[in-house]
């Protein structure tokens, strides 16, 4: 996307129409660990929190979160097999945790760290799987686990389900941060995987008027003239 540097984009259309369709096209196939990673640290910043609080609750809260600190440094070292199994000494894995723990806010956890473990080893089928059985209220964790379920649909390309999932994304996010960024996710999903123009069209639109001041609202007037020609 063009930086605040460069010239404005109605003064070089051709490579700024170019360079977007580029970047929407290889999306799902170039940038998917990217997008995963990217939620790690979303992921990583709530969890000191939820399991703080999970460890004043009760015993089996507080054996479900001490059974989670190893698998957070194998997850965050990018150990994604030893943090989604174990490591055969005395850590058991997110996989057993959440299956174990499951009605825990660690096992709950434990699900969405198993499914973007899963995501990063390109076996979308089970990271969706887990990712769909995270139940948090965490206004950033629970739209950041949406977001990599929509994005592990469009990795199996289902993407009616992948567009659909974006959009609850954006809505349980509610806001000015997460929300654009999802709208924004589906409405490519829409325009180039579904060709669906009028639907991409709406999405965008709303970028523009109800995000106003977001990062996809400095580009997005280039997508509304793209789609707005189909």
């Amino acid at each position: 996307m063009a930086k605040k540097e460069t010239k404005p984009a109605e003064q070089t259309p051709a490579v700024n129409i170019e360079e977007a369709l580029n970047r929407s096209e290889q999306f799902f196939n170039k940038n998917k660990k990217i997008i995963f990673a990217s939620l790690i640290a979303i992921i990583v910043i709530i969890v000191g929190g939820m399991l703080y609080k999970s460890k004043v609750v009760e015993p089996r809260e507080v054996k479900a979160a001490e059974a989670m600190f190893p698998g957070e440094t194998y997850f965050v070292n990018g150990e994604f097999e030893k943090a989604l199994s174990g490591d055969g000494v005395d850590y058991i894995g997110f996989e057993e945790i959440a299956n174990t723990y499951g009605n825990t806010k660690a096992g709950k956890l434990a699900n969405a760290y198993a499914g973007l473990c899963y995501a990063q080893l390109d076996n979308f089928e089970e990271a969706a799987k887990y990712l769909a059985k995270f139940d948090g209220k965490d206004e950033m964790a629970s739209p950041a686990v949406l977001g990599a379920l929509a994005n592990c649909y469009a990795s199996m390309e289902d993407f009616s389900k992948a567009a659909a999932t974006f959009e609850e994304a954006a809505k349980k996010a509610d806001n000015a941060l997460l929300s654009p960024y999802y709208l924004f996710q589906a409405g490519l999903v829409y325009e180039l995987s579904l060709e669906n123009p009028a639907k991409a069209l709406k999405l965008y639109n709303s970028i523009k008027f109800d995000y106003p001041n977001s990062k996809e609202a400095q580009t997005i007037e280039q997508y509304i003239t793209r789609v707005s020609s189909k």
